[in-house]
């Protein structure tokens, strides 16, 4: 695994073979994908700390889903990547969709954990909220409000590693970047979903919050070449929370593609 500093993002590269571009969500870093990895043997994988995210410095002014999109496809083109299978989890989703929509031709895939189309109004309120509570209050009691409250119910009562987990990616985040971000969420629309024509799988929980079984399926069906799972006993945190099945989903799903 090689470390990458670039001056929007670091990132992580490993492996050879066909691309795999992996986009974390709202509070998470490039390690929400670390289960994947061992699972992607014969890809080169490529993972982001979002800008604003993780080690990744926090830019000055506005943080945008544009400026997002712009950050992912210049680290591809700097790294010699000119075509990518593209994974996103929560967030990183709507990064992901709207990648391909800016440069379809650099997409082979899409693969959307926890998928998110746009946030509606409560959530948009919510967020902000969330927003001015990390500058206000630090990211402490942001990781604690989300380290539960994101799971299921069986992966909160069993599963402390995954609790963990999510608690530490929240509170390592610098609260500004994360502020940042949750602004820019707050502010996203959704993907134009008639440009993209790119084989797409969409996993989800059948306990996501933020990414429902109802909005996986949704999306599944505004993009052409889509079908959906619905993980039992599974919150927001997919990769976390059933690292196994996702694993499995996305290497049967990736190998069956030709780049």
């Amino acid at each position: 695994m090689t470390s990458i500093r670039f001056p929007a993002l670091t990132i992580e590269s490993e492996g050879e073979g066909p691309a795999v571009v992996m986009l974390h969500g709202l509070g998470g870093t490039s390690n929400s994908f670390q289960p994947l990895v061992p699972a992607l043997s014969g890809f080169r994988v490529i993972r982001p700390d979002l800008p604003g995210a993780g080690r990744s410095p926090t830019p000055a002014g506005k943080l945008t889903v544009a400026m997002l999109v712009d950050a992912v496809a210049g680290a591809m083109t700097h790294l010699g990547v000119a075509r990518a299978h593209v994974v996103g989890h929560s967030f990183g989703t709507l990064v992901a969709q709207h990648l391909a929509v800016r440069v379809p031709e650099r997409c082979a895939s899409l693969t959307l954990f926890g998928p998110i189309i746009e946030p509606q109004d409560a959530a948009r309120e919510r967020l902000r909220a969330r927003a001015e509570a990390a500058r206000r209050e630090g990211m402490d009691i942001i990781g604690e409000q989300l380290s539960r409250g994101a799971l299921s119910g069986a992966s909160a009562a069993e599963n402390p590693a995954a609790v963990a987990f999510v608690r530490e990616s929240h509170m390592r985040q610098d609260a500004e970047g994360f502020a940042r971000s949750c602004e820019a969420l707050a502010d996203a629309g959704k993907a134009d979903h008639r440009l993209i024509g790119c084989p797409t799988l969409v996993v989800t929980g059948d306990e996501d919050g933020v990414g429902p079984p109802t909005v996986a399926r949704e999306l599944a069906g505004l993009i052409k070449d889509a079908r959906s799972v619905i993980l039992d006993r599974c919150g927001h945190w997919t990769p976390i929370e059933r690292s196994r099945e996702c694993s499995r989903l996305l290497a049967d799903f990736l190998r069956g593609i030709a780049v």
